[in-house]
C-alpha cells in the first residue's frame, strides 16, 4: 500500500479521490467551475458528504457545462431544491448559478476561470508543511471573486478549493502523489508562464 495522506482514512470513496482527483492541476473551466461548486457546498458538512453526491451534483448541473447552468431559472431551482442527489441548499443552488454567469462575464470581458484562480498559484512545489484553513493567498482570491460576482466563495472554500484544482500542492511530503503533483504543476505554470 502506498504512503499517502492521512485525510482520506480508510474510507475507499475518499482514498479514490486521494489517490485520482486532488491536486490534479487544472485549467479546464468546468472541472474548475465543479471543484469551486463542490466545495461551496460542503461549507458546513463534510467532504465525505459531498463526495457521496458528486454524480448527482454532476447530472444536475448539466454535466457542468457553464452556459446552461446560467440558463436555469425559478423553476429549476425548485426543481434542484428537491433533488436529493445534491445539498438541497437554496443558497447554494442559486449560487451556483449565479457563479455560472460570472463565469460567463469572465469570458465576455477577455478572460477566464482559470487565469483568475490560477494567479493565485505559488510556483513553489516545496512541502508546505502544516496545512492551513486559509491563506493571504486564498483571502486575495476569496475578494477577487466576489468582486466578480461569485458567490459562496469565502477565502475557507477558496483554500480547500485551491488544493483540489492544485493551485497549491498539499499533498504531504510522503505521500506518492506530491511528486507526480508537483511535476504537472510545473509544466502547468511553465506553459502559463510561456503564453
Amino acid at each position: 500500500m502506498p504512503d499517502r495522506c492521512n485525510w482520506p482514512g480508510d474510507d475507499p470513496d475518499e482514498i479514490a479521490y486521494h489517490d485520482s482527483d486532488w491536486g490534479v492541476p487544472t485549467e479546464h473551466e468546468s472541472t474548475l467551475f465543479e471543484a469551486l461548486t463542490l466545495e461551496g457546498a460542503q461549507a458546513g458538512l463534510s467532504w465525505h458528504t459531498i463526495l457521496l453526491r458528486r454524480g448527482g451534483y454532476r447530472r444536475a448541473f448539466l454535466d457542468w457545462d457553464v452556459e446552461a447552468i446560467a440558463e436555469i431559472d425559478e423553476a429549476g431551482v425548485e426543481t434542484l431544491v428537491q433533488d436529493e442527489g445534491i445539498i438541497r441548499h437554496r443558497g447554494k443552488i442559486e449560487s451556483t448559478i449565479a457563479n455560472a454567469n460570472a463565469t460567463l462575464l469572465l469570458r465576455q470581458q477577455g478572460l477566464s476561470l482559470a487565469e483568475v484562480v490560477w494567479a493565485y498559484a505559488d510556483p513553489s512545489n516545496e512541502p508546505r508543511g502544516e496545512i492551513q484553513s486559509q491563506t493571504d493567498e486564498s483571502r486575495a482570491m476569496s475578494r477577487e471573486l466576489k468582486r466578480r460576482g461569485f458567490r459562496f466563495v469565502g477565502p475557507t472554500t477558496c483554500y480547500a478549493f485551491m488544493q483540489a484544482v492544485g493551485i497549491v500542492n498539499d499533498h504531504t511530503a510522503g505521500c506518492f502523489r506530491f511528486p507526480e503533483i508537483a511535476e504537472m504543476r510545473d509544466t502547468l505554470l511553465n506553459e502559463r508562464s510561456d503564453t
